[in-house]
């Protein structure tokens, strides 16, 4: 074997900023949201109040908005059809420049972008739709526009920009300039607290140095959107700042372009800066607002990957649904053999779930009534999840040619089903934009935040007796009123939700029925946890990721039966619809109860306990008699502040 991996280099910067878990922590709060200033149905969801009114009836988009948005997808499917050839750029792992100018002469880069600054100006129902088209096409694509409008400069000089800085970028952004969202350093990812590239004042000027990585769109950038430490001085606040950056300003190199399992067309890299002038007119908001300004533009941000899992269902279901009926065995199709049915069913009911899920938060972000920064944040968890593994069942589906590439397949004369590719371009959803595991704890905090903010203070080790004596009497309060409510409810009453039971339709009141008691159950067992486990509760990791699992269930539950309904009253599949949403409920329920029944049957502290003998080596033995063909080198690159000593592969494409 070669030589333990403990012995190698680490390769860790020195410059990087010493931080405590708690301070860590501290700076992950402090750029939360703080505030609920509108309702949310998840929010409640996780309190235990299933507030079936904030999402029923189903809302709907205005007619223009409708005709305006239907007129350009059908524009983008048939540039699309026509234009885009996904086999070339899987096999040239890049998108041609004559496709990306096409999309510009389209207006795809402007779909978000208001009409008085040059853009389209579509709602987020409407560019959903678009990236799950784009995406289907070629997922590099849809990776491509996702990254420039829904974390690149467009999104955060919405909400947080100067009028001269919208009217100054926002025009570019729509129609010529591709952007870009620099936040994740080489070791630092998702405890931003370490950030380590600085912006210093000097004069009307900020210089920026260290490195960037990860950076989609970062290769063929015009603009950056930059997040850099601003040092605390006299007329400074400082802190982690956002700044608009010409990728082609001096300092500015783009180091490597990174090459990964899937997405091969995308064009991510490794950006170093070094001592960048930046104007101070292009700082988005105040110093120390980066963060807050991130995590903001994330909540409707996040809904552009569910936009693109939800395509890949539906792709997913016609290949199933295509291949199936073509292949026999043992005398009938395949999907009347009960073990590919089930799979096939899978595909059919998550794939109606997805898309419930998805067109509710999208109109409901379009509305701006409600809150959706955990139905955000849910529909970015679940359709990642789902997505990968309706792909995983699609390549069983298929058997060997699952496994087997379009090309390969083609070449030897049948149908080139990118499904193997499908499955590698869906892996990277369950880590961009927050991990499946940060997500979990990211939704976590926002759901107990009912909880923290009145009884809080009663946890803090750092809290004065006075301040947890008031804590006390807050909580005493809050708690005489909202424990009784979760004794009981309208899911145990037979005929509450009947208008979920039309004639001659599947009677999907029973799920809603579910969900509102299964709702108080994850409250009572959230309060449960709380009381047991107190300051020690945020390490418990696997029990906070199940509690969003079960409300990702819920609130797709939800969203499934309300479009069901959507769609019978609108006469359109109907009956079709009730069908799939009952069997998602059905399929979904046994995931509910098993992960009930994990929350307190689970093997999480034997787990901790092995853990703790990996690291200290307890168990090397067991990785003996194998050859580890990794490369040497550190296990984080390097990244000292300094001038570039590599050749710019940036390629602005005009």
């Amino acid at each position: 074997m070669s030589a333990p991996m403990t012995n190698r280099p680490s390769g860790r910067t020195t410059h990087q900023p010493t931080v405590s878990e708690r301070e860590a922590r501290q700076v992950a709060e402090a750029a939360r949201e703080q505030d609920w200033r509108k309702p949310s149905f998840a929010k409640e969801l996780f309190l235990g109040r299933f507030r079936l009114d904030l999402i029923h009836p189903h809302p709907l988009p205005a007619d223009d908005d409708v005709q305006r948005g239907e007129e350009f997808l059908a524009k983008l499917r048939d540039f699309c059809e026509t234009k885009i050839d996904s086999a070339r750029i899987e096999r040239d792992a890049q998108i041609p420049d004559e496709v990306i100018t096409g999309l510009k002469e389209l207006g795809v880069l402007g779909m978000k972008i208001d009409t008085k600054y040059g853009g389209l100006g579509l709602t987020q129902v409407y560019y959903n739709k678009a990236l799950a088209l784009a995406g289907s096409a070629s997922p590099a694509v849809g990776a491509l526009l996702s990254a420039h409008q829904s974390i690149g400069v467009p999104q955060p000089l919405k909400i947080f920009g100067t009028q001269e800085q919208k009217d100054t970028f926002l025009p570019r952004c729509a129609r010529t300039d591709i952007s870009a969202f620099l936040l994740t350093e080489p070791d630092v990812g998702s405890d931003p607290a370490r950030l380590a590239t600085s912006a210093v004042p000097d004069g009307d000027d900020y210089v920026l140095d260290g490195v960037k990585l990860w950076t989609t769109n970062g290769v063929v950038a015009d603009l950056l959107v930059v997040m850099a430490r601003v040092p605390a001085s006299e007329g400074h606040r400082g802190g982690i700042t956002a700044f608009v950056v010409e990728a082609a300003s001096e300092g500015v190199t783009v180091e490597n372009r990174n090459a990964f399992m899937g997405l091969r067309g995308i064009e991510n890299g490794v950006t170093r800066f070094h001592q960048v002038r930046v104007p101070a007119a292009n700082r988005i908001g105040e110093e120390g607002q980066g963060l807050k300004i991130a995590l903001t533009t994330l909540n409707t941000g996040r809904l552009s990957l569910p936009a693109m899992c939800a395509g890949a269902g539906k792709w997913c279901l016609k290949i199933a649904r295509e291949w199936s009926a073509a292949r026999e065995q043992w005398g009938k199709p395949v999907a009347l053999h009960e073990a590919v049915g089930s799979k096939i069913a899978f595909i059919a009911a998550t794939t109606f779930a997805l898309e419930a899920v998805l067109d509710l938060s999208s109109q409901m972000a379009d509305e701006n009534r409600n809150d959706i920064r955990i139905e955000a944040a849910l529909a970015k968890l679940y359709g990642s999840e789902m997505a990968w593994r309706m792909a995983d069942e699609l390549v069983q589906i298929r058997g060997g040619r699952g496994f087997e590439t379009a090309a390969s397949l083609s070449a030897r004369g049948e149908r080139g089903v990118p499904a193997e590719q499908m499955l590698r371009d869906l892996r990277i959803n369950r880590i961009f934009e927050g991990s499946t595991e940060i997500m979990h704890l990211l939704i976590a905090r926002e759901a107990v935040d009912a909880h923290l903010s009145v009884a809080g203070d009663l946890i803090d080790p750092d809290k004065s007796l006075s301040d947890k004596a008031k804590a006390g009497a807050n909580a005493g309060v809050f708690y005489a009123k909202w424990l009784p409510k979760l004794v009981a409810g309208p899911g145990q009453l037979p005929r509450s939700y009947a208008e979920f039971h039309p004639a001659g339709h599947v009677d999907l009141s029973p799920h809603l029925r579910y969900v509102e008691r299964h709702a108080r159950k994850l409250a009572r067992s959230t309060f449960y946890a709380m009381s047991r486990w107190q300051g020690r509760m945020e390490t418990k990791q696997g029990f906070l990721g199940r509690v969003v699992d079960i409300g990702a269930e819920l609130f797709a539950m939800s969203a499934a039966c309300v479009r069901a309904e959507l769609l019978r009253t609108q006469g359109d599949h109907g009956r079709e619809a009730y069908q799939l949403a009952d069997a998602f409920c059905r399929q979904s329920r046994i995931r509910v109860e098993e992960l009930f029944e994990r929350l307190w049957t689970n093997t999480d502290d034997l787990d901790r306990k092995v853990v703790k003998g990996v690291l200290g080596g307890a168990y090397e033995w067991l990785e003996e008699g194998v050859i580890d063909p990794s490369e040497d080198g550190p296990w984080i690159a390097a990244a000292e502040p300094g001038p570039s000593q590599r050749e710019n592969v940036h390629r602005p494409i005009r």
